[in-house]
């Protein structure tokens, strides 16, 4: 299998989303606006874990276009909770992409303690062969949620999924808590957005 041809398109719809989000983050701040997006990363996923991902969902490589919805991954991150409804209400009136589910992990939580607003979205690329549409994930989540996952992400690759009981126990802890930073945060989240808008203006 060429993966580099079939990653291509991939790749451009990632730097395309980062584009088109980092615009959006320039608008609010030339409005002088609170802007609900701290940062924004994006990534292919690696063919190593493409294939491990295939294996699992015993998915043919040749079916992994239809099946595999993260292979392009975008990541919005926000101070506050009710920033990620406020990206999710924007990119819900975008009409240059479709999206085909949406997950609330925020409301319905996984339970390893997992916090995060998934979208999964058609975009359609530009190619030399025309217009391919290709399947991405939007992941819209806090500082404090990002914290987490990351962490978690690593321990799940260091013990390769299966994490030790004990461990598993202190993140679920760690999740909570890290969720009432975040409910803590919104209270007072006026004050914060106001010391902001004083700091930028000097």
């Amino acid at each position: 299998m060429n993966w580099e041809a079939l990653l291509a398109p991939y790749s451009q719809v990632v730097e395309e989303l980062k584009v088109k989000l980092k615009g959006m983050r320039s608008q609010f701040e030339y409005e002088s606006r609170h802007s609900p997006i701290e940062f924004i990363t994006g990534r292919v996923k690696p063919v190593t874990s493409i294939i491990e991902k295939a294996k699992r969902k015993h998915t043919p490589l040749d079916k992994i276009e239809e099946t595999i919805q993260d292979i392009a991954g975008v990541r919005v991150v926000c101070q506050f909770v009710d920033d990620i409804y406020t990206i999710v209400k924007m990119i819900r009136s975008r009409n240059d992409l479709t999206i085909i589910e949406e997950k609330d992990y925020i409301t319905h939580k996984k339970d390893s303690g997992y916090r995060s607003y998934h979208m999964i979205v058609h975009y359609p690329v530009e190619t030399i062969h025309g217009e391919k549409i290709v399947m991405a994930e939007i992941q819209i989540r806090t500082l404090a949620m990002n914290f987490w996952a990351t962490n978690e992400h690593s321990l799940n690759y260091k013990y390769e999924g299966r994490i030790p009981s004990e461990i598993k126990a202190r993140l679920q802890r760690a999740a909570e808590a890290a969720f009432k930073l975040d409910e803590e945060m919104s209270k007072i989240k006026n004050e914060v957005q106001e010391a902001q808008r004083i700091f930028h203006r000097k």
